[in-house]
């Protein structure tokens, strides 16, 4: 017998194959059928695209009031002080600003055209938070004159608000801007006026020495989809701080701070294991840590408290209907009531990527911009009885990047079958672009369970219509 040690090697099948492989062997490894969505609101999944044509924007009243609720119950038990704003930019739909307006929120914009906006569906100028880092000079006249709340956020822009007001007769609020280290990486330093070097103090000190200026807000919005509660604390005590410095150099006690938004919804980013219940506080927690800071104050110096919150509010009350319409590559040999053999399947799944299904949909990242942070679920609208295994999703651009998720678990589907792609609420409206195909409607389930359009399916005109052809080239005169 020989003494040399032969030491133990990886053949060559496993050492090719990914960490995953061992789950691929196994048939029932993601389980033995996916979870569903065949209705929302009690509303058929299928029936709405039977009425309204797939894809389809769908939002549900109900869950947008109930998140509206719980955030201003979370607060309000807490710190009855506060204010909340909706955030245009994160769905500037009339029907689903309205529904926040309707709950009492003020309107925060960043844009002439998010200003238009909220003052056609009837806010007034007094009910407007202004943000931004530019606004142009015609709205910022008409901003001061309806008394909108510009949150100053640069010095060219001070510059010019020291300008627009030198008329008043009495002096105007207005809020700073300021951004500060809460401990989130990457610290948004784009915006507004710094805490740590003294700009923020030398901004308040020259908006207080300005008799046409009266400093109501100290704001900062510290980022997006921050999961640290305490991050929140250190913000609020640091703007605390501010406004202690503030007074005692100028006796004037500011009377409102904002701390943004920011808060997640149950969206998860790639990589992230869910459930999404499990690794996203729920906004119980900021509140504590935002309320335990600014309830050590003295009652007397306690400031009104604001938020202007987005996709926390709107994202899990959005979904997007599509459909399948293509199928691409090796179909798993998975039938309803196959007598498989492990061998055949096993085989499929350890031929690597060319083993895998896709599928292509009627919906791409021109409406789903938010799935190149998130991986947003996939839930057919039928059960399929069969397990599910790792497939690709396309939307219908004819571009490269068009993939709406890389790798999600579902089982075998076929041409015609919806899937429900959930959350979408948040920033997929407002940046959604037109590009080779007409955008989808939008239906708002009422509280009743009511399907009703909010906004209609694109058709040519809608694209078209800012269109000029010169005469040259056969246009009118």
């Amino acid at each position: 017998m020989s003494s040399e040690y032969l030491p133990p090697s990886v053949g060559a099948e496993l050492g090719r194959q990914a960490l995953d492989a061992q789950a691929e062997r196994n048939f029932y490894a993601r389980g033995a059928c996916s979870p569903t969505l065949p209705e929302i609101d009690g509303v058929s999944v299928t029936e709405l695209i039977a009425q309204f044509g797939s894809p389809l924007f769908v939002f549900s009243e109900n869950s947008l009031r109930d998140q509206a609720r719980r955030m201003r119950e979370a607060f309000r038990s807490r710190y009855d002080n506060t204010q909340f704003a909706w955030s245009y930019k994160t769905n500037y739909l009339n029907a689903i600003c309205t529904v926040f307006h309707q709950e009492g929120w003020m309107a925060e914009v960043v844009s002439d055209f998010e200003y238009h906006k909220a003052r056609k569906l009837g806010i007034p100028g007094g009910n407007i938070i202004f943000n931004g880092p530019y606004k142009p000079r015609s709205i910022l006249e008409r901003a001061i004159s309806e008394g909108a709340l510009i949150q100053i956020d640069n010095w060219d822009e001070l510059s010019l608000v020291e300008e627009l007001t030198r008329h008043l007769s009495k002096p105007l609020d207005v809020g700073i801007r300021v951004w500060l280290d809460a401990g989130i990486r990457p610290v948004w330093s784009k915006f507004g006026f710094s805490v740590e070097n003294g700009e923020a103090g030398r901004a308040a000190d020259r908006v207080a020495r300005n008799s046409r200026l009266r400093l109501h807000t100290l704001h900062t919005h510290i980022g997006t989809y921050i999961l640290a509660p305490g991050a929140y604390a250190v913000a609020a005590a640091k703007l605390v701080a501010l406004r202690e410095q503030i007074f005692a150099e100028h006796q004037h006690l500011v009377p409102c701070i904002n701390l943004g938004g920011g808060f997640p919804s149950h969206s998860l980013l790639h990589g992230m294991e869910g459930p999404a219940e499990r690794v996203i506080p729920p906004i119980e927690a900021y509140a504590d840590a935002i309320a335990e800071v600014l309830n050590r104050l003295p009652a007397k110096k306690r400031p009104q408290l604001r938020f202007e919150s987005g996709r926390h509010l709107v994202d899990d009350a959005g979904y997007l209907l599509t459909s399948v319409v293509a199928i691409k590559g090796v179909r798993h040999p998975v039938a309803v009531n196959a007598d498989l053999t492990g061998r055949d399947y096993k085989d499929q799944m350890l031929l690597g990527e060319q083993a895998r299904a896709s599928y292509v949909m009627d919906a791409g990242v021109n409406l789903l911009y938010t799935a190149t942070w998130y991986q947003i679920n996939a839930l057919p609208a039928r059960v399929v009885n069969a397990p599910p295994s790792p497939v690709r999703l396309y939307g219908p651009l004819c571009m490269s990047i068009d993939v709406v998720r890389y790798s999600v678990d579902l089982p075998p589907l076929s041409v015609g079958d919806v899937v429900t792609l959930h959350p979408v609420g948040a920033y997929n409206l407002s940046q959604s672009m037109q590009f080779i195909c007409y955008r989808p409607a939008v239906v708002l389930i009422d509280a009743n369970g009511k399907p009703e359009i909010i906004r209609a399916r694109e058709v040519l005109d809608d694209i078209q219509r800012p269109e000029r052809l010169p005469a040259h080239l056969g246009g009118k005169a």
